[in-house]
Protein backbone atom coordinates (compact mmCIF):
# COMPACT_ATOMS: atom_id res chain seq x y z
CA UNK A 1 0.00 0.00 0.00
CA UNK A 2 2.95 2.56 1.17
CA UNK A 3 4.32 1.55 -2.56
CA UNK A 4 0.85 2.35 -4.16
CA UNK A 5 0.94 5.49 -2.62
CA UNK A 6 4.28 6.65 -3.68
CA UNK A 7 3.45 5.94 -7.29
CA UNK A 8 0.27 7.55 -6.98
CA UNK A 9 2.18 11.13 -5.52
CA UNK A 10 4.95 10.47 -8.76
CA UNK A 11 2.09 10.36 -10.85
CA UNK A 12 0.54 13.90 -9.40
CA UNK A 13 3.74 15.27 -9.51
CA UNK A 14 4.42 14.54 -12.92
CA UNK A 15 1.18 15.57 -13.71
CA UNK A 16 1.56 19.00 -12.11
CA UNK A 17 5.37 19.41 -14.03
CA UNK A 18 3.26 18.92 -17.12
CA UNK A 19 0.62 21.71 -16.42
CA UNK A 20 3.23 23.78 -15.25
CA UNK A 21 5.49 23.71 -18.58
CA UNK A 22 2.99 25.39 -20.77
CA UNK A 23 2.88 28.30 -17.73
CA UNK A 24 6.72 28.60 -17.69
CA UNK A 25 7.23 28.68 -21.37
CA UNK A 26 4.20 31.61 -21.78
CA UNK A 27 6.37 33.26 -18.63
CA UNK A 28 10.17 32.95 -20.59
CA UNK A 29 8.60 34.14 -23.68
CA UNK A 30 7.08 37.33 -22.26
CA UNK A 31 10.07 38.11 -20.46
CA UNK A 32 12.13 37.64 -23.43
CA UNK A 33 9.44 40.03 -25.33
CA UNK A 34 9.74 42.38 -22.40
CA UNK A 35 13.87 42.49 -23.00
CA UNK A 36 13.07 43.04 -26.77
CA UNK A 37 10.35 45.70 -26.52
CA UNK A 38 12.89 48.77 -25.70
CA UNK A 39 15.17 47.76 -28.61
CA UNK A 40 12.06 47.78 -30.55
CA UNK A 41 10.56 50.89 -29.45
CA UNK A 42 13.71 52.85 -30.39
CA UNK A 43 13.88 51.47 -33.70
CA UNK A 44 10.76 52.52 -34.62
CA UNK A 45 10.86 56.39 -33.26
CA UNK A 46 14.31 56.49 -34.50
CA UNK A 47 13.44 60.37 -36.46
CA UNK A 48 15.79 60.15 -40.15
CA UNK A 49 17.68 63.59 -40.02
CA UNK A 50 16.41 65.72 -42.98
CA UNK A 51 19.19 67.11 -45.29
CA UNK A 52 19.26 71.05 -45.12
CA UNK A 53 18.24 72.86 -48.46
CA UNK A 54 20.73 76.06 -48.42
CA UNK A 55 20.45 76.43 -52.20
CA UNK A 56 18.38 74.11 -53.56
CA UNK A 57 17.24 73.55 -56.81
CA UNK A 58 13.63 72.85 -58.00
CA UNK A 59 14.46 68.89 -58.58
CA UNK A 60 15.59 68.93 -54.71
CA UNK A 61 12.53 70.98 -53.71
CA UNK A 62 10.62 68.21 -55.43
CA UNK A 63 12.38 65.47 -53.89
CA UNK A 64 12.14 66.66 -50.39
CA UNK A 65 8.75 67.48 -51.01
CA UNK A 66 7.62 63.48 -52.35
CA UNK A 67 9.54 62.19 -49.06
CA UNK A 68 8.89 64.81 -46.16
CA UNK A 69 5.49 66.76 -47.02
CA UNK A 70 2.94 65.55 -44.82
CA UNK A 71 0.42 64.98 -47.04
CA UNK A 72 2.30 62.62 -49.15
CA UNK A 73 3.20 61.10 -46.06
CA UNK A 74 -0.02 60.48 -45.40
CA UNK A 75 -0.89 59.56 -48.75
CA UNK A 76 1.79 56.36 -47.84
CA UNK A 77 0.30 55.85 -44.42
CA UNK A 78 -2.45 55.19 -46.00
CA UNK A 79 -1.34 53.13 -48.67
CA UNK A 80 0.21 50.94 -46.16
CA UNK A 81 -3.29 50.76 -44.19
CA UNK A 82 -5.19 49.36 -47.21
CA UNK A 83 -2.40 46.85 -47.54
CA UNK A 84 -3.49 45.52 -43.75
CA UNK A 85 -6.87 45.79 -44.71
CA UNK A 86 -6.61 43.54 -47.48
CA UNK A 87 -4.17 41.02 -45.85
CA UNK A 88 -6.93 40.78 -42.84
CA UNK A 89 -9.98 40.22 -45.33
CA UNK A 90 -7.85 37.39 -47.02
CA UNK A 91 -6.72 35.78 -43.45
CA UNK A 92 -9.83 33.91 -43.27
CA UNK A 93 -8.93 31.33 -45.58
CA UNK A 94 -6.19 30.85 -43.13
CA UNK A 95 -7.38 28.03 -40.64
CA UNK A 96 -9.12 29.91 -37.39
CA UNK A 97 -7.87 28.16 -34.10
CA UNK A 98 -9.69 29.66 -30.99
CA UNK A 99 -9.70 28.13 -27.31
CA UNK A 100 -12.43 28.42 -24.66
CA UNK A 101 -12.64 27.48 -21.26
CA UNK A 102 -15.15 27.58 -18.87
CA UNK A 103 -15.39 26.93 -15.14
CA UNK A 104 -18.40 26.03 -13.13
CA UNK A 105 -20.21 25.38 -9.81
CA UNK A 106 -23.80 23.53 -10.07
CA UNK A 107 -26.08 24.34 -7.10
CA UNK A 108 -28.46 22.39 -8.02
CA UNK A 109 -27.21 19.52 -10.56
CA UNK A 110 -29.07 18.21 -13.51
CA UNK A 111 -30.96 14.81 -12.17
CA UNK A 112 -33.26 12.67 -14.60
CA UNK A 113 -36.18 9.62 -13.46
CA UNK A 114 -34.94 6.10 -14.46
CA UNK A 115 -37.95 3.91 -14.70
CA UNK A 116 -37.10 -0.26 -14.44
CA UNK A 117 -39.87 -2.80 -14.26
CA UNK A 118 -42.04 -0.31 -12.55
CA UNK A 119 -39.88 0.98 -10.53
CA UNK A 120 -38.36 4.85 -10.35
CA UNK A 121 -35.50 5.79 -9.22
CA UNK A 122 -33.48 9.74 -9.29
CA UNK A 123 -30.30 9.96 -11.18
CA UNK A 124 -28.50 12.95 -10.61
CA UNK A 125 -26.00 13.70 -13.85
CA UNK A 126 -22.07 15.22 -13.44
CA UNK A 127 -20.32 16.71 -10.96
CA UNK A 128 -21.08 19.67 -8.27
CA UNK A 129 -17.84 21.24 -10.09
CA UNK A 130 -16.79 21.26 -13.65
CA UNK A 131 -14.86 22.71 -16.09
CA UNK A 132 -13.55 22.10 -19.56
CA UNK A 133 -10.86 23.57 -22.32
CA UNK A 134 -12.16 23.41 -25.50
CA UNK A 135 -9.06 24.39 -28.45
CA UNK A 136 -11.18 24.29 -31.82
CA UNK A 137 -9.71 24.58 -35.90
CA UNK A 138 -12.03 25.90 -38.18
CA UNK A 139 -11.34 26.11 -41.81
CA UNK A 140 -13.08 27.86 -45.18
CA UNK A 141 -13.51 25.82 -48.31
CA UNK A 142 -16.48 27.92 -49.73
CA UNK A 143 -17.29 31.72 -48.75
CA UNK A 144 -18.41 34.00 -51.25
CA UNK A 145 -16.88 37.20 -49.17
CA UNK A 146 -14.11 35.49 -49.23
CA UNK A 147 -13.83 35.19 -52.96
CA UNK A 148 -14.67 38.52 -53.06
CA UNK A 149 -11.70 39.53 -51.03
CA UNK A 150 -9.51 37.57 -53.19
CA UNK A 151 -10.82 39.09 -56.54
CA UNK A 152 -10.74 42.33 -54.88
CA UNK A 153 -7.53 42.89 -53.72
CA UNK A 154 -5.39 43.59 -56.94
CA UNK A 155 -7.79 46.60 -57.27
CA UNK A 156 -7.42 47.57 -53.99
CA UNK A 157 -3.68 47.95 -54.21
CA UNK A 158 -4.18 49.45 -57.38
CA UNK A 159 -6.63 52.20 -56.18
CA UNK A 160 -4.04 53.20 -52.77
CA UNK A 161 -1.28 53.16 -55.33
CA UNK A 162 -3.49 55.44 -57.72
CA UNK A 163 -4.71 57.82 -54.84
CA UNK A 164 -0.49 58.42 -53.71
CA UNK A 165 0.13 58.89 -57.13
CA UNK A 166 -2.42 61.32 -57.18
CA UNK A 167 -1.00 63.32 -54.26
CA UNK A 168 2.52 63.69 -55.66
CA UNK A 169 1.56 65.05 -58.98
CA UNK A 170 -0.13 67.69 -57.35
CA UNK A 171 2.17 68.29 -54.90
CA UNK A 172 5.03 68.24 -57.96
CA UNK A 173 2.34 71.17 -59.45
CA UNK A 174 2.40 73.18 -56.39
CA UNK A 175 5.79 73.07 -55.15
CA UNK A 176 6.91 73.81 -59.20
CA UNK A 177 4.42 76.92 -59.20
CA UNK A 178 5.32 78.38 -55.67
CA UNK A 179 9.06 77.71 -56.84
CA UNK A 180 8.78 79.43 -59.74
CA UNK A 181 7.17 82.23 -57.54
CA UNK A 182 9.41 82.90 -55.49
CA UNK A 183 12.22 83.67 -58.22
CA UNK A 184 9.65 85.88 -60.06
CA UNK A 185 9.70 88.02 -56.45
CA UNK A 186 13.58 87.93 -55.99
CA UNK A 187 14.00 88.89 -59.75
CA UNK A 188 11.10 91.66 -59.63
CA UNK A 189 13.15 92.98 -56.00
CA UNK A 190 16.51 92.97 -58.19
CA UNK A 191 14.64 95.49 -60.85
CA UNK A 192 12.87 97.52 -58.12
CA UNK A 193 17.01 97.71 -56.63
CA UNK A 194 18.20 98.84 -60.14
CA UNK A 195 15.39 101.58 -60.25
CA UNK A 196 15.84 102.83 -56.99
CA UNK A 197 20.11 103.24 -57.91
CA UNK A 198 18.70 104.84 -61.42
CA UNK A 199 16.62 107.21 -59.02
CA UNK A 200 19.22 107.90 -56.44
CA UNK A 201 21.17 109.40 -58.98
CA UNK A 202 18.74 111.29 -60.77
CA UNK A 203 17.69 112.95 -57.04
CA UNK A 204 21.17 113.49 -56.56
CA UNK A 205 21.56 114.96 -59.81
CA UNK A 206 18.25 117.37 -59.49
CA UNK A 207 19.23 118.55 -56.58
CA UNK A 208 22.81 119.68 -57.99
CA UNK A 209 20.77 121.50 -60.17
CA UNK A 210 18.46 123.07 -58.37
CA UNK A 211 21.19 124.40 -56.26
CA UNK A 212 23.11 125.69 -59.04
CA UNK A 213 19.83 127.58 -60.05
CA UNK A 214 19.15 125.77 -63.36
CA UNK A 215 15.98 124.50 -62.77
CA UNK A 216 13.30 124.87 -60.31
CA UNK A 217 12.32 123.02 -57.10
CA UNK A 218 9.75 120.79 -59.14
CA UNK A 219 12.01 118.46 -60.92
CA UNK A 220 13.72 117.49 -57.20
CA UNK A 221 10.09 116.93 -55.58
CA UNK A 222 9.64 114.32 -58.27
CA UNK A 223 12.79 112.72 -57.71
CA UNK A 224 11.72 112.64 -54.03
CA UNK A 225 8.55 111.17 -54.99
CA UNK A 226 9.79 108.76 -57.23
CA UNK A 227 12.29 107.33 -54.91
CA UNK A 228 9.82 107.05 -51.93
CA UNK A 229 8.01 105.16 -54.39
CA UNK A 230 9.96 102.61 -55.24
CA UNK A 231 11.25 101.80 -51.90
CA UNK A 232 7.60 101.07 -50.79
CA UNK A 233 7.91 98.90 -53.49
CA UNK A 234 10.89 97.10 -52.38
CA UNK A 235 9.71 96.56 -49.00
CA UNK A 236 6.22 95.61 -49.49
CA UNK A 237 7.85 92.82 -52.28
CA UNK A 238 10.72 91.80 -49.70
CA UNK A 239 7.95 91.41 -47.31
CA UNK A 240 5.82 88.81 -49.64
CA UNK A 241 8.54 87.61 -50.76
CA UNK A 242 9.18 86.17 -46.76
CA UNK A 243 5.45 84.82 -46.62
CA UNK A 244 5.84 83.09 -50.51
CA UNK A 245 9.19 81.52 -48.72
CA UNK A 246 7.38 79.94 -45.95
CA UNK A 247 4.54 78.46 -48.24
CA UNK A 248 7.27 76.93 -50.15
CA UNK A 249 8.07 76.05 -46.87
CA UNK A 250 5.05 74.31 -46.25
CA UNK A 251 4.63 72.87 -49.17
CA UNK A 252 8.07 70.54 -48.99
CA UNK A 253 7.54 70.07 -45.48
CA UNK A 254 10.49 72.01 -44.20
CA UNK A 255 11.38 73.48 -40.92
CA UNK A 256 10.91 76.86 -40.04
CA UNK A 257 13.85 76.74 -38.13
CA UNK A 258 16.52 75.38 -40.77
CA UNK A 259 18.12 77.60 -42.93
CA UNK A 260 16.14 77.66 -46.47
CA UNK A 261 17.70 79.29 -50.37
CA UNK A 262 16.98 78.65 -53.81
CA UNK A 263 19.42 78.36 -56.48
CA UNK A 264 17.65 79.38 -60.06
CA UNK A 265 17.69 82.54 -62.08
CA UNK A 266 15.54 84.30 -64.95
CA UNK A 267 17.52 82.55 -67.42
CA UNK A 268 16.89 79.09 -65.84
CA UNK A 269 13.32 79.81 -65.92
CA UNK A 270 13.51 81.18 -69.75
CA UNK A 271 14.92 78.27 -71.26
CA UNK A 272 12.20 76.44 -69.43
CA UNK A 273 9.23 77.60 -70.93
CA UNK A 274 8.97 75.02 -74.30
CA UNK A 275 6.45 72.75 -74.58
CA UNK A 276 5.22 70.54 -77.37
CA UNK A 277 1.58 71.81 -78.23
CA UNK A 278 1.18 68.97 -80.62
CA UNK A 279 0.70 66.15 -78.46
CA UNK A 280 -2.47 64.47 -78.40
CA UNK A 281 -4.62 63.97 -75.26
CA UNK A 282 -4.50 60.61 -73.64
CA UNK A 283 -7.25 59.98 -71.52
CA UNK A 284 -5.47 57.03 -70.00
CA UNK A 285 -2.55 58.79 -68.79
CA UNK A 286 -4.87 60.89 -65.93
CA UNK A 287 -4.41 58.84 -62.84
CA UNK A 288 -8.32 60.88 -61.35
CA UNK A 289 -9.64 58.23 -65.06
CA UNK A 290 -7.45 55.59 -64.46
CA UNK A 291 -8.67 55.96 -60.35
CA UNK A 292 -12.50 55.90 -61.92
CA UNK A 293 -11.86 52.61 -64.02
CA UNK A 294 -10.45 50.81 -60.54
CA UNK A 295 -13.36 51.90 -58.64
CA UNK A 296 -15.27 50.42 -61.69
CA UNK A 297 -13.47 47.46 -61.18
CA UNK A 298 -14.45 47.05 -57.82
CA UNK A 299 -18.20 47.51 -58.51
CA UNK A 300 -18.61 45.39 -61.00
CA UNK A 301 -16.90 42.62 -58.48
CA UNK A 302 -19.27 43.80 -55.69
CA UNK A 303 -22.18 42.90 -58.38
CA UNK A 304 -20.76 39.79 -58.92
CA UNK A 305 -20.37 38.81 -54.90
CA UNK A 306 -23.93 39.75 -54.59
CA UNK A 307 -24.71 37.04 -56.75
CA UNK A 308 -22.43 34.61 -55.26
CA UNK A 309 -24.23 35.09 -52.28
CA UNK A 310 -26.84 32.67 -52.91
CA UNK A 311 -23.98 30.05 -53.66
CA UNK A 312 -23.47 27.92 -50.34
CA UNK A 313 -20.89 27.78 -47.67
CA UNK A 314 -18.77 25.32 -46.62
CA UNK A 315 -16.41 24.92 -44.00
CA UNK A 316 -14.59 22.07 -41.47
CA UNK A 317 -13.89 21.92 -37.96
CA UNK A 318 -11.93 19.83 -35.19
CA UNK A 319 -11.61 20.29 -32.03
CA UNK A 320 -10.43 18.44 -28.68
CA UNK A 321 -11.79 19.12 -25.51
CA UNK A 322 -10.46 19.03 -21.91
CA UNK A 323 -13.42 18.25 -19.59
CA UNK A 324 -12.84 17.96 -15.70
CA UNK A 325 -15.77 17.33 -12.96
CA UNK A 326 -15.43 16.55 -9.14
CA UNK A 327 -17.80 17.12 -6.62
CA UNK A 328 -14.84 18.36 -4.26
CA UNK A 329 -13.60 21.47 -5.68
CA UNK A 330 -9.96 20.72 -4.73
CA UNK A 331 -9.64 17.73 -6.67
CA UNK A 332 -11.45 19.53 -9.73
CA UNK A 333 -8.55 18.39 -11.98
CA UNK A 334 -7.72 15.27 -10.48
CA UNK A 335 -8.95 13.50 -13.74
CA UNK A 336 -9.54 14.61 -17.30
CA UNK A 337 -12.70 12.98 -19.49
CA UNK A 338 -11.32 14.47 -23.39
CA UNK A 339 -13.57 14.43 -25.95
CA UNK A 340 -13.06 15.47 -30.09
CA UNK A 341 -15.13 16.20 -33.32
CA UNK A 342 -14.25 16.14 -36.48
CA UNK A 343 -17.30 17.32 -39.13
CA UNK A 344 -18.12 19.79 -41.64
CA UNK A 345 -20.81 22.42 -41.71
CA UNK A 346 -22.70 23.33 -44.73
CA UNK A 347 -25.10 26.39 -45.29
CA UNK A 348 -27.00 27.30 -48.04
CA UNK A 349 -29.47 30.28 -48.13
CA UNK A 350 -32.89 29.52 -49.04
CA UNK A 351 -34.86 33.12 -49.07
CA UNK A 352 -33.88 36.23 -47.65
CA UNK A 353 -36.49 38.16 -47.77
CA UNK A 354 -35.35 39.52 -51.43
CA UNK A 355 -32.18 41.24 -49.86
CA UNK A 356 -29.95 39.86 -52.24
CA UNK A 357 -31.80 40.82 -55.45
CA UNK A 358 -32.10 44.63 -54.15
CA UNK A 359 -28.15 44.71 -53.26
CA UNK A 360 -28.08 43.31 -56.79
CA UNK A 361 -29.84 45.99 -58.60
CA UNK A 362 -28.42 48.76 -56.36
CA UNK A 363 -24.55 47.59 -57.23
CA UNK A 364 -26.03 47.63 -61.23
CA UNK A 365 -26.81 51.05 -60.20
CA UNK A 366 -23.84 52.33 -58.84
CA UNK A 367 -21.68 50.62 -62.17
CA UNK A 368 -24.12 52.69 -64.21
CA UNK A 369 -23.03 56.00 -62.57
CA UNK A 370 -19.66 55.38 -62.40
CA UNK A 371 -19.99 54.92 -66.16
CA UNK A 372 -21.62 58.81 -65.92
CA UNK A 373 -18.43 59.28 -63.97
CA UNK A 374 -16.22 58.47 -66.49
CA UNK A 375 -17.88 60.13 -69.17
CA UNK A 376 -18.30 63.02 -67.32
CA UNK A 377 -14.61 62.85 -66.28
CA UNK A 378 -13.53 62.91 -69.96
CA UNK A 379 -15.41 66.08 -71.04
CA UNK A 380 -13.77 67.92 -68.17
CA UNK A 381 -10.51 66.55 -68.91
CA UNK A 382 -10.79 67.98 -72.41
CA UNK A 383 -12.03 71.50 -71.12
CA UNK A 384 -9.32 71.52 -68.69
CA UNK A 385 -6.79 70.58 -71.07
CA UNK A 386 -8.25 73.12 -74.06
CA UNK A 387 -8.33 76.12 -71.42
CA UNK A 388 -4.95 75.05 -70.42
CA UNK A 389 -3.32 75.07 -73.78
CA UNK A 390 -5.19 77.96 -74.68
CA UNK A 391 -3.59 79.69 -72.20
CA UNK A 392 -0.40 78.39 -72.44
CA UNK A 393 -0.50 80.30 -75.98
CA UNK A 394 -1.29 83.10 -74.61
CA UNK A 395 1.07 83.62 -71.88
CA UNK A 396 3.88 82.98 -74.45
CA UNK A 397 2.47 85.80 -76.96
CA UNK A 398 2.88 87.87 -73.71
CA UNK A 399 6.25 86.81 -72.96
CA UNK A 400 7.82 87.51 -76.33
CA UNK A 401 5.78 91.19 -76.38
CA UNK A 402 6.94 91.87 -73.19
CA UNK A 403 10.11 91.14 -73.83
CA UNK A 404 10.22 93.37 -77.11
CA UNK A 405 8.87 96.04 -75.05
CA UNK A 406 11.53 95.94 -72.08
CA UNK A 407 14.26 96.10 -74.72
CA UNK A 408 12.54 98.86 -76.85
CA UNK A 409 11.84 100.22 -73.34
CA UNK A 410 15.34 100.32 -72.66
CA UNK A 411 16.23 102.34 -75.98
CA UNK A 412 13.60 105.03 -75.31
CA UNK A 413 14.84 105.49 -71.70
CA UNK A 414 18.39 106.01 -72.34
CA UNK A 415 17.99 107.92 -75.58
CA UNK A 416 15.64 110.55 -73.43
CA UNK A 417 17.86 110.38 -70.21
CA UNK A 418 20.64 111.32 -72.88
CA UNK A 419 18.43 114.13 -74.06
CA UNK A 420 17.20 115.28 -70.57
CA UNK A 421 21.15 115.74 -69.66
CA UNK A 422 21.50 118.01 -72.56
CA UNK A 423 18.07 119.69 -71.54
CA UNK A 424 16.03 119.00 -74.30
CA UNK A 425 13.82 116.88 -72.49
CA UNK A 426 12.26 117.77 -69.25
CA UNK A 427 12.50 115.78 -66.28
CA UNK A 428 8.89 114.42 -66.42
CA UNK A 429 9.72 113.05 -69.86
CA UNK A 430 12.22 111.43 -68.06
CA UNK A 431 10.52 109.92 -65.01
CA UNK A 432 7.64 108.69 -67.53
CA UNK A 433 10.49 106.61 -69.70
CA UNK A 434 11.46 105.52 -66.78
CA UNK A 435 7.91 104.41 -65.18
CA UNK A 436 7.68 102.59 -68.74
CA UNK A 437 10.73 101.01 -68.65
CA UNK A 438 9.91 99.27 -64.75
CA UNK A 439 6.29 98.12 -66.03
CA UNK A 440 7.88 96.48 -69.05
CA UNK A 441 10.52 94.45 -66.96
CA UNK A 442 7.95 93.79 -64.46
CA UNK A 443 5.60 92.80 -67.20
CA UNK A 444 8.10 90.32 -68.30
CA UNK A 445 8.48 89.19 -65.19
CA UNK A 446 4.89 88.22 -64.85
CA UNK A 447 4.14 87.09 -68.17
CA UNK A 448 7.30 84.76 -67.38
CA UNK A 449 6.06 82.91 -64.58
CA UNK A 450 2.77 82.89 -66.03
CA UNK A 451 3.79 80.83 -69.32
CA UNK A 452 5.99 78.63 -66.59
CA UNK A 453 2.79 77.56 -64.81
CA UNK A 454 0.42 77.00 -67.89
CA UNK A 455 2.79 74.85 -69.10
CA UNK A 456 2.70 72.54 -65.69
CA UNK A 457 -0.79 73.36 -66.13
CA UNK A 458 -0.79 71.75 -69.88
CA UNK A 459 1.27 68.63 -68.62
CA UNK A 460 -0.88 68.23 -65.86
CA UNK A 461 -4.02 68.30 -68.18
CA UNK A 462 -1.98 65.61 -70.61
CA UNK A 463 -0.99 63.41 -67.86
CA UNK A 464 2.92 63.66 -68.31
CA UNK A 465 3.88 64.68 -64.96
CA UNK A 466 4.87 61.28 -63.15
CA UNK A 467 6.30 61.01 -59.51
CA UNK A 468 9.69 59.60 -61.67
CA UNK A 469 10.68 62.32 -63.46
Amino acid sequence: MELKGNNMNDSKTNTLNIYMKPHKLILMMLVCISALLPGVVFAQTTVREQPTLSNATLQECIDYALSNKPGVQQALIDEEIGERDIKSALSGWLPQINGTGTVNHNFKQQSQILTTNGQSSLLTFGGKNTSSFVLQADQQFLNAGLIQASKSAKFYRQQYKQSTENTKISTIVDVSKAFYDVLTSKEQLNIIAENIARQEKQLKDAKAQYDAGLVDKTDFQRAQISLSNSQADRKRTDELLKYKYAYLRELIGYSAEKPFGLSFTSRDMENDVMIDTTQLLNYQNRVEYRLLETQRSLQKITTSYNKWAYSPTLSGFINYGFNYQNNSLSNLYDQNFPSSVVGLKLSVPIFLGGKRTQEIRKSQLQERKIDLDLVNTKNKINTQYEQAIATYKANLNDLNTNKANVEISKQVYSTIKLQYDEGIKTYLDLTTSETDLRTAQINYLNSLYNLLSSKLDVKQALGTITVNQ
